[in-house]
């Protein structure tokens, strides 16, 4: 099983609109993927590690696929609605990383 964890970095300045994110971006994302699409896991940073330190990120969005082939399947023919929806709810670039959960 991997995951592909999107990440949205807390950054001065920037916009976020956790209505649009969770009820049209995600729903979109889910059916686009299909049933290749294993499991979604939404965080939102509510703090940092220390005491009174801000959230490292706003949102996370955790996407679970049987394999790397099965989540490029999927996205590949999606990519450009995917994406192109972001700037609708934030202008923070993404950080995506594909992990193989090992436990």
């Amino acid at each position: 099983m991997i995951r592909v964890a999107v990440l949205y970095p807390t950054k001065e300045g920037s916009k976020f609109d956790p209505d649009y994110y969770l009820n049209k971006h995600i729903p979109l994302v889910k059916t686009r993927l299909g049933a290749a699409l294993v499991r979604v896991e939404i965080d939102r940073g509510v703090a940092g590690g220390a005491p009174g330190a801000p959230a490292p990120y706003v949102y996370i969005a955790y996407l679970h696929f049987n394999s790397v082939t099965d989540f490029q399947k999927a996205f590949g023919p999606n990519t450009k609605e995917i994406m192109g929806d972001i700037p609708n709810y934030t202008n923070i670039q993404p950080v995506v990383q594909i992990s193989e959960i090992v436990g």
